[in-house]
């Protein structure tokens, strides 16, 4: 069975680009691959082509053109012009108060857009980080599990050569037989749990998903604050969540206030120039100028604006409400997260310090066996079970570590530091 499914994957694994990274050079690239982070930059340029829409109305707009039409009698006018040979207009707002808070408005977005591209490359840092870890402890799990089956071999050509001997039972040798094939599976469980870390991992960085990315150093996390209360006071002041949200606050506002200035007077520049053609005028008229300009201002009042301003403004005022609310509920379960991560550290640390006691004792107790077997006095399956303990000690630090390492990472992705730290 495990011959037919190598098989399959064979050609897959040799397709397959292994590439050993350190935790800097796989932040850097996830930063700069990641789909999120990349549709986030997309989201922002979007963003700031907004200002330049929001801002078309002040900007100059000149027309020009010509056309033919027939005329009988006194020259008529078309739209409102008399008949010309060509014409060029500019027009351009001078002062439109709601058009300027749409543009702040616009240019509060782009301020908000920088801020998520910000809180996505945190995300996908902490990811990285995260699965960096991952595929590091599947590594070393794979390694010492791998060394565990070897000395299970060991055990068992020793029981082997004894039930030849006549000094152990038969059933000696099934139990080692047994022993060495749980190591086995377990080691073969590690290597899988390595081979999907190690592609998870590239998926992130934006790799293809044959591709695998093998860590090359361990992951060397920022300094953690002092104290609880640093850490929340770090959390919220770094929080790109809040940051996100006072920026829609902000924008909501603005918004507001370009609905409420609808009753305000509104001013646009005007300039006109056209080429008139004798053959219209001169029949009327005794003199006339062919050349024609006018340059002025267009004063507009609004006198009656409808209900939608007022609607439109009412439905901000419910919206910046609601942002309000999930300002206040924000900040209050970021605190609540930082203690919490703060625990998870102080807990992880007390389970760390006891895994290696406990490995310790276990080193020990090989050393022990170890002296004892070349006195005489233990079997050499003793020392291999000595032994193969040790190898669960191990395992079991190596995940007490990893465990520290991810509760560091979490807090440190709650105060805001972790990206900073990593690169």
């Amino acid at each position: 069975m495990h011959k037919a499914i190598l098989l399959v994957l064979a050609p897959l694994l040799l397709r397959a680009d292994v590439r050993t990274l350190t935790l800097r050079e796989a932040v850097t690239i996830a930063l700069e691959q990641n789909a999120s982070v990349v549709m986030a930059r997309l989201d922002r340029l979007k963003a700031q082509l907004g200002v330049d829409i929001a801002k078309d109305p002040f900007v100059p707009k000149v027309f020009g053109g010509s056309g033919a039409a027939y005329t009988s009698g006194f020259p008529g006018t078309i739209n409102g012009n008399p008949p010309s040979i060509f014409e060029a207009r500019a027009v351009m707002a001078i002062f439109n108060r709601p058009q300027s808070y749409l543009v702040a408005e616009a240019r509060e977005n782009v301020r908000g857009s920088e801020i998520e591209v910000g809180r996505q490359q945190d995300e996908i840092a902490f990811r990285t980080a995260a699965l960096y870890l991952d595929a590091e402890q599947a590594a070393r799990a794979a390694v010492t599990a791998r060394q565990q089956a070897d000395s299970m071999q060991k055990v068992l050509e020793a029981v082997r050569q004894r039930v030849g001997e006549g000094r152990e039972l038969p059933i000696q040798s099934r139990r080692a037989e047994l022993d060495v094939a749980k190591a086995r599976q377990r080691a073969e469980s590690f290597e899988t749990d390595q081979i999907n870390a190690e592609s998870a991992l590239a998926l992130v960085l934006g790799f293809p998903p044959e591709d695998r990315v093998r860590p090359a150093a361990g992951v060397q996390g920022g300094e953690l604050p002092s104290t609880t209360s640093a850490s929340v006071e770090n959390a919220i002041a770094n929080s790109k969540q809040v940051k996100v949200i006072e920026s829609q606050m902000q924008s909501k506002e603005l918004e507001m206030k370009s609905y409420r200035a609808q009753r305000l007077p509104t001013i646009d520049l005007i300039a006109q120039y056209s080429l008139l053609s004798k053959y219209n005028f001169e029949d009327f008229y005794p003199k006339f100028q062919r050349h024609n300009g006018t340059l002025g201002a267009a004063f507009t009042f609004p006198i009656l604006v409808g209900r939608s301003a007022r609607a439109y403004a009412a439905q901000g005022e419910a919206d910046l409400a609601r942002l309000k609310a999930q300002y206040t509920s924000l900040r209050s379960q970021i605190a609540a997260d930082v203690n919490r991560a703060s625990g998870e550290v102080r807990r992880a640390e007390t389970a760390r310090d006891v895994a290696k006691l406990d490995l310790d004792v276990a080193r020990e107790q090989v050393s022990v066996f170890q002296a004892q077997y070349e006195e005489g006095r233990v079997s050499v399956r003793e020392v291999e079970g000595a032994r193969a303990q040790e190898t669960d000690k191990w395992l079991a630090y190596y995940q007490a570590q990893h465990d520290l390492e991810r509760a560091r990472l979490e807090l440190l992705r709650q105060t805001g530091t972790l990206t900073a730290a990593l690169q």
